[in-house]
């Protein structure tokens, strides 16, 4: 009987089988050439996750190495100017070569290329006779607004900048969707896009001429991690070619249903075009979201309250341990929270995971903690104190059944804190993939939807005032009565 269950066990190919983790950058066509290998590798029968949107670059290409991701979409011209950092163009087989060493292969090109461009408002650019790159020389006072990766690319606006000879001190970094619609209202003058983004046709921008050819060119793949299954990598190589104009239809589609699986399914011929696409599944997503959430702050949260408490009752005593322990957690607090991430990144363990967002989580959750057990047990009054001491109970006793009943209100006002704060910063998760409702809220940032940043943003907004209700509820079983009156 046992030998048949373990027969049965075996035989069945979802056993044990881990999902092939998808990723995503931040910014529509990704999120749609995302969908596009999560549906094929589900034609072929594999279990798949997704992790949609999670930043630029450097944060998928060290999330695919330290095996937190399989694959991701992503151009030649990225992977030349930026992962591999040459000086000079390389061929296909150089870079599967160089990436080998890393574990990491390049699939078969997706079928188009998706260069670089500034782009101009059309009735600006020809008022002001410019066409090419090198025409913005004689409009040194035009105002830039450029991605912030754009920015710091060594195919970026510095090395562009050196090659054209531009001397523009207006130029601001700026979110990649938002940036389009200031340069619709006129906030900016020029920015930078991508070739195929549906914005460009939809906004009457004009693209200059990159007469100097500076940008390489961004043929469109998928990079995996070598122990990829063969029979992933095979439907991966095998699905079929998008050309440009069908990506473009396919990033408006996207944009204008404010849906990227939906978008992703015209690819296929699953659902007739239209201008909307049905959305059935928002409350599911919405319970998803929530879970997720939850589980981030609340499992941070835990872990403040474990560490915090005890560096509190440390810091209380004063001293030169208590102003240390202060000025640490006040100096984490001060850091901001996108840099944070940053840093926990690349430490050891951690990397792009729900952990690192846990764990960023926990450090800004401990100075509300810290600060207001540390000033409860030192506001108690020193006749209390002489009379714990003089009623014969140990130290350890005083602290337990009498400093901290009496710092009780305090320090819960502490955890309080500490959980309104987590509820809020955790919605920055999902800029490393760790999900919650940081992921409707980057999405609708992406397409500058209102609705859809709502959707993330109501809920973490509701959660806050639960948890403030929950607390209140707290004050009134855990605080001794006699504090409460």
């Amino acid at each position: 009987m046992k030998i048949l269950l373990l027969l049965l066990l075996f035989a069945s190919p979802a056993f044990g089988a881990r999902p092939i983790v998808v990723g995503s950058k931040k910014f529509t066509e990704s999120y749609v050439l995302g969908e596009i290998a999560k549906t094929v590798l589900e034609r072929a029968h594999f279990a798949v996750e997704e992790r949609a949107g999670m930043g630029g670059t450097i944060i998928l290409w060290q999330a695919l190495r330290g095996g937190q991701i399989d694959l991701y979409p992503e151009y030649t011209g990225t992977i030349g100017e930026e992962i591999l950092k040459t000086k000079t163009p390389q061929s296909e087989q150089e870079m599967r070569a160089a990436l080998k060493n890393f574990g990491i292969g390049i699939s078969n090109e997706l079928g188009f290329n998706n260069t670089y461009a500034l782009v101009m408002r059309r009735a600006e650019a020809e008022k002001l006779q410019i066409k090419t790159i090198s025409d913005l020389r004689q409009h040194p006072d035009l105002k830039l607004g450029l991605t912030h990766e754009f920015l710091d690319r060594q195919d970026g606006w510095r090395p562009l900048a050196q090659r054209y000879g531009l001397t523009m001190p207006n130029v601001i970094g700026i979110d990649h969707a938002i940036g389009y619609a200031a340069l619709v209202h006129g906030s900016i003058d020029l920015k930078d896009a991508y070739s195929t983004d549906a914005k460009i046709a939809e906004n009457d921008l004009v693209v200059l001429q990159d007469d100097k050819h500076f940008f390489p060119e961004y043929k469109a793949v998928f990079l995996y991690r070598l122990d990829l299954d063969p029979r992933a990598l095979h439907a991966l190589n095998h699905f079929g070619r998008i050309d440009e104009k069908e990506m473009i239809a396919l990033n408006a589609a996207a944009e204008r249903s404010k849906n990227y699986s939906y978008a992703a399914s015209l690819f296929f011929h699953q659902t007739a075009p239209n201008e909307s696409a049905p959305w059935n599944g928002l409350a599911s997503d919405l319970v998803r979201w929530i879970i997720r959430h939850l589980e981030l702050a609340g499992i941070s949260l835990f872990f403040s309250v474990l560490i915090g408490l005890p560096l509190g009752i440390a810091a209380s005593r004063g001293g030169a341990l208590g102003q240390a322990i202060l000025a640490i957690v006040g100096m984490i607090q001060t850091i901001p929270s996108l840099a944070l991430l940053a840093l926990l990144v690349p430490v050891p363990f951690l990397g792009i995971s729900a952990t690192t967002a846990i764990v960023a989580l926990f450090l800004y959750g401990l100075l509300p903690i810290v600060r207001n057990t540390a000033t409860g047990l030192q506001e108690i009054p020193a006749t209390l104190r002489d009379s714990a001491i003089a009623l014969g109970l140990e130290p350890a006793a005083r602290l337990r059944k009498i400093y901290l009943p009496l710092a009780s209100r305090t320090i819960l006002a502490g955890i309080n804190t500490s959980a309104v704060i987590n509820i809020g910063t955790a919605t920055l998760a999902a800029l490393i993939g760790a999900g919650g409702l940081g992921e409707p809220i980057l999405s609708g940032l992406n397409l500058n939807d209102n609705a859809t940043i709502l959707e993330g943003a109501i809920p973490a907004a509701l959660l806050a005032l639960l948890v403030q209700g929950g607390f209140d509820l707290l004050d009134r079983f855990l605080i001794p009565r006699g504090l409460r009156l």
